[in-house]
């Protein structure tokens, strides 16, 4: 089957990330002072649970702005159920070898049966949040380059041997929110499901013919809940998206925290900056799962670059709290998983519905 083919590709491109980032991580290890990195931790105390907030508000905001983007022929949503699919998704997104190829399977599937949304509505939303998403964060690359500019410009040799890193990340942002709102267009304005069947019917394989005849029905439909968000429902969508924008900001919200609960005099303006160009780099290497070494390394450089005192140990530190806020986040999302009786190969039973 078509379905299982691409899971394997994804699997192996999945596990040569987590290869990749062991060995960054390795490298990591070897450059940051863990000691010191640990004492500065712990002198951080109880203040440390505001680590977890940011992540909270993410997901919070995620799910208001995911409501706005389900079609119109859609009843609104519970909140908390939608939160819980929200916590799930992600947890396997960014946790698992290529987790997005089973992670947002897996939203119309769950919302399909915790909220009784029909497939086809729950797959549009799901196709439609993802473009949304990449929107925002171009626009989110956009306002970090355009704030940091001057730091990025002034940094760039350190960081990458030549001038021009806030045109570089600026650049990017521009491109990316094009790109994601130009594909969004032709999502909602055409026949996006009924073109894709059309080439997978393509595949020499009978069994596989036979299975998406089956299956033409939910193409149709899809292409139909797609094509209602025009008119009067695209302002529902331009709200979703600052919603989606405010989200990214968190991130970079989360970064500030972090630098100065342990004692780092830094900007807001800067951690926007840097956060920014290092969203975008882990967006690139996505099959690495939470970014794990490419992320932490590009920390590390930035740190040293504009000048933070001993910033192999802040560095060290900065890591370890976000990527332990990661680990009972993430650990959260699999007890909720397990206690919601979801399973992982439940991500496959979206394609029989």
């Amino acid at each position: 089957m078509i379905v299982d083919a691409k899971k394997k590709q994804s699997s192996w491109a999945g596990y040569a990330g987590i290869v990749l980032g062991v060995v960054l991580l390795v490298f990591l290890f070897r450059r940051v002072d863990f000691r010191h990195s640990l004492e500065l931790v712990s002198s951080i105390g109880i203040s440390s649970l505001l680590v977890f907030l940011p992540f909270l508000g993410l997901h919070l905001i995620e799910t208001s702005a995911w409501i706005k983007v389900f079609p119109p022929s859609v009843k609104r949503p519970a909140f908390f159920p939608l939160f819980k699919i929200q916590v799930i998704a992600e947890t396997v997104s960014m946790t698992l070898p290529a987790g997005i190829a089973v992670g947002e399977p897996l939203r119309p599937f769950l919302c399909n049966r915790f909220l009784g949304i029909a497939v086809p509505s729950a797959v549009a939303s799901v196709a439609v949040r993802k473009l949304l998403l990449g929107a925002a964060q171009g626009l989110f690359t956009v306002i970090g380059a355009v704030a940091g500019f001057g730091l990025l410009q002034d940094i760039s040799r350190s960081i990458l041997g030549f001038s021009g890193l806030g045109v570089i990340v600026l650049s990017a942002g521009v491109v990316v929110t094009i790109a994601f709102l130009f594909f969004l267009v032709l999502l909602i304005n055409g026949n996006a499901a009924a073109h894709l069947h059309g080439v997978l019917m393509l595949v020499p394989f009978r069994k596989v013919r036979e299975w998406l005849l089956e299956k033409e029905s939910g193409f149709t439909k899809t292409d139909t809940e797609l094509k209602s968000y025009r008119g009067p429902a695209a302002a529902r969508l331009l709200l979703a998206l600052v919603y989606y924008v405010s989200a990214w900001m968190l991130l970079a919200v989360e970064s500030y925290i972090i630098l100065r609960l342990l004692g780092v005099d830094i900007s807001f303006q800067q951690v926007l900056a840097f956060d920014t160009a290092l969203a975008m780099l882990r967006s690139l290497f996505f099959f690495i799962p939470s970014g794990i070494g490419i992320q932490d390394l590009g920390y590390l450089a930035f740190f040293q670059a504009i000048g933070i005192p001993d910033f192999a140990a802040y560095g060290g530190a900065f890591v370890l709290l976000r990527r332990f806020k990661e680990i009972v986040w993430y650990g959260l999302g699999y007890l909720i998983m397990f206690i919601s009786g979801v399973h992982l190969n439940d991500a496959s039973k979206v394609s029989n519905e």
